[in-house]
């Protein structure tokens, strides 16, 4: 069969919970990752993309409606979202598919997709518990279940593991391995004469962090950076992220006990595991480029490598993610199709992750919904000069680990980030010339006090701008209308 629709195909790959900091090609030579190395030596990376959500579910309805948070009204994980912009792509004749994680709610949603081979958290322990995804099923072809947490808590060592746990069944049915195997599974047997867009949704390196054994061994080896938190960071922590660190000590979300004062062996293991979950993913990344090569249609095929937000790893004192530094903010975003955008380059203006929906649906020959708060990064990619975002932001609220606050709103420069807590006086305002590392809160400074007002009038003229911009389509958002079922 012959494809007649010159478009190109888009695969997009997202994983999950993965920092900026782990790609040897940015700059990370803590890292073995040949196969991503590709895409940002012939790709176009975007060295400051920003996440609208700090956490799974929001961030992703955030990505594939192309709303903030407070549009769409997906603040937390386990909240209800499955309307998509894919499916403007299936109307338009392109076939979708998603192998792999989305993190839709309910976890199956169509989403716009004509396929779906849905992979889910490798942890489930509260929503969806006993949902069997594809991973669940395969496992239990072979006679076992996945690794979990009822399993790792019977392990004398449990509260010091910090949610790093090799994996010990075959190692095809490891997650990321399982997701990357299906995919190429499908890329080499199903005939397809429609323009792909594919997702697929790598589970980790979201914890437990759990790597094959010899790739485990591999980091536990290596030098690696660790966190540098002291007592007078702790001790400016904002209240609601002590709490946090309270709650996190408490309940062990995704097999991840953690520790007030962790010592350094325990977090190089942490993060010696994370890194290498990291490079088990890299190489199914490479498997399925190779794939697409063999597949015969890579010359007119871009591709997308991102993620859905970072990971503290002990940084600033806490665990996973929810507060939005940048370890949980900043994703890597690379686009790669040599035939159309030249490579090689890094683009340092401010992003945010959703703007790859209007991007897609630019690239597809679509005309994205003005109403749209993601922008295209179409000129960037073209050529044109670019100066980014102004600024980004960052939403997140309802989510069961902020017993510390009901909500959170995150303003980002170049040069300041300010984060409002809701109902609270006090807040976190950082200067990132001087402290990239967001280790000295400024909030009370009497020297910060106009960059202080500036941000807060920053955010309310977003807020403003957005609520007018949306006012039409959120009647759409909450609703389906007119013939669009978005289903």
């Amino acid at each position: 069969m012959t494809q007649t629709d010159a478009r190109p195909d888009i695969v997009v790959i997202i994983t999950d919970q993965q920092r900026y900091d782990t790609i040897r090609a940015l700059g990370f030579d803590h890292m073995d990752t040949p196969n991503i190395d590709r895409l940002v030596e012939r790709g176009v990376s975007f060295t400051q993309c920003h996440v609208t959500a700090p956490s799974c579910v929001p961030c992703r309805a955030s990505l594939f409606t192309g709303y903030y948070p407070h549009t769409n009204g997906v603040y937390a994980n386990g909240q209800p979202w499955s309307r998509s912009w894919v499916e403007d792509l299936r109307s338009s004749g392109y076939r979708t598919v998603n192998i792999g994680k989305m993190h839709t709610i309910p976890y199956d949603a169509k989403a716009g997709f004509d396929e779906r081979f849905v992979v889910e958290n490798k942890d489930r322990y509260m929503e969806g518990r006993w949902f069997f995804d594809e991973w669940d099923k395969a496992l239990a072809s072979h006679g076992l279940r996945k690794q979990q947490r009822e399993d790792y808590r019977k392990r004398e060592d449990y509260r010091d593991r910090l949610g790093a746990f090799t994996w010990d069944l075959p190692a095809a049915l490891q997650s990321d391995n399982y997701v990357g195997g299906v995919t190429q599974w499908w890329l080499e047997t199903k005939p397809v004469v429609e323009p792909l867009f594919l997702v697929v949704g790598f589970p980790g390196p979201h914890p437990p962090y759990d790597p094959t054994p010899e790739l485990a061994e591999k980091y536990m080896a290596r030098d690696l950076p660790l966190p540098q938190v002291t007592p007078e960071e702790l001790e400016d922590l904002h209240p609601a992220w002590k709490e946090k660190r309270l709650h996190d000590v408490e309940v062990d979300h995704d097999s991840v006990a953690w520790k007030l004062d962790p010592t350094p062996e325990e977090l190089h293991r942490q993060r010696a595991y994370y890194y290498a979950n990291v490079e088990l993913i890299d190489t199914q990344v490479g498997q399925i480029l190779d794939t697409l090569e063999r597949r015969g249609r890579l010359d007119n095929t871009i591709i997308v490598f991102t993620s859905d937000h970072g990971d503290n790893l002990g940084d600033h004192g806490l665990s996973q993610k929810w507060a939005p530094y940048d370890q949980i903010t900043r994703v890597p975003l690379i686009v790669c199709a040599p035939e159309r955008f030249a490579g090689g380059r890094q683009m340092d203006g401010l992003v945010q992750l959703f703007d790859l929906g209007p991007t897609i649906l630019e690239w597809a020959g679509l005309s994205p919904d003005p109403s749209l708060e993601a922008e295209t990064l179409a000129p960037a990619l073209e050529g044109a000069e670019f100066a980014g975002r102004d600024a980004v932001f960052c939403e997140q609220g309802g989510d069961v680990n902020m017993t510390g606050t009901s909500l959170l709103t995150m303003i980002r420069t170049h040069t300041h980030k300010m984060v409002l807590f809701h109902g609270a006086t006090d807040g976190q305002l950082f200067d990132l010339q001087d402290d990239p590392g967001e280790q000295s809160n400024r909030w009370d400074d009497p020297a910060c006090q106009g960059i202080k007002a500036d941000l807060k009038a920053r955010m309310l003229d977003w807020h403003i701008d957005s609520g007018w911009r949306t006012r039409d389509a959120r009647r759409g958002i909450v609703a389906p209308a007119g013939e669009r079922s978005w289903q």
